[in-house]
């Protein structure tokens, strides 16, 4: 009788510790293919504020397009432009194109960057305006990325904070943005520029 429930104990032993292993294994595979926050947005809004503290207020604007206005503060941080570009680019992008364009001193377009940056503002903007936001939504998003998550874009806001917006609300949570745009000076034909790029790509991650 001794022997049978020791072998019981064992066996649920082996079945606990196998649960554990595919347990550890199963998450270490999700931290792998899917690693969470690798961009994170509230970084960016201390790059910005950074910047801004070294250009009377003003946050990087160039007029050949956003791209090249977040390469200038890339360029702003010297040899730590690495940083900057961790926290510009959105999921699913190793910041290449940055990095490309950084080292050949060339053109960055708008339509490669995973993040889109609304250029023309300043510190003293509406600090409820989203001034760097995901282009394409993802599942979590990288605060929260998983597969089985629901499908969010990041937003940091001139104040720097940052908010996560389900893919279901962003219509109307562009639509509010264009008018608070229009409403700090920026034309409209600009504010809507900017969200019309954030519907051209898709979630691929």
């Amino acid at each position: 009788m001794k022997v049978r429930i020791k072998r019981v104990i064992l066996a649920v032993l082996f079945l606990l510790g196998g649960f554990i292993l595919l347990l550890v294994l199963g998450v270490g595979f999700l931290w792998w293919r899917f690693p969470v926050h690798q961009h994170c947005i509230k970084g960016a809004g201390t790059e910005f504020r950074l910047y801004s503290g070294d250009h009377e207020g003003r946050f990087p604007f160039s007029t050949n397009g956003f791209g090249d206005a977040l390469l200038l503060m890339a360029k702003s941080r010297g040899d730590d432009a690495s940083s900057v570009i961790a926290v510009v680019t959105g999921v699913g992008d190793d910041g290449g194109a940055y990095r490309k364009a950084l080292t050949n001193g060339t053109h960055l377009a708008e339509t490669n960057c995973s993040r889109i940056y609304v250029q023309g503002l300043t510190r003293e903007s509406n600090p409820q305006i989203a001034m760097l936001f995901d282009a394409y939504p993802t599942h979590g998003g990288d605060h929260f990325r998983r597969p089985w998550g629901p499908l969010v874009r990041e937003v940091c806001l001139v104040d720097g904070s940052m908010q996560i917006i389900p893919e279901a609300g962003w219509p109307a949570f562009a639509k509010k943005q264009i008018e608070l745009l229009v409403a700090s000076g920026i034309s409209r034909t600009n504010a809507e520029k900017y969200y019309k790029l954030a519907t051209v790509k898709h979630s691929q991650y």
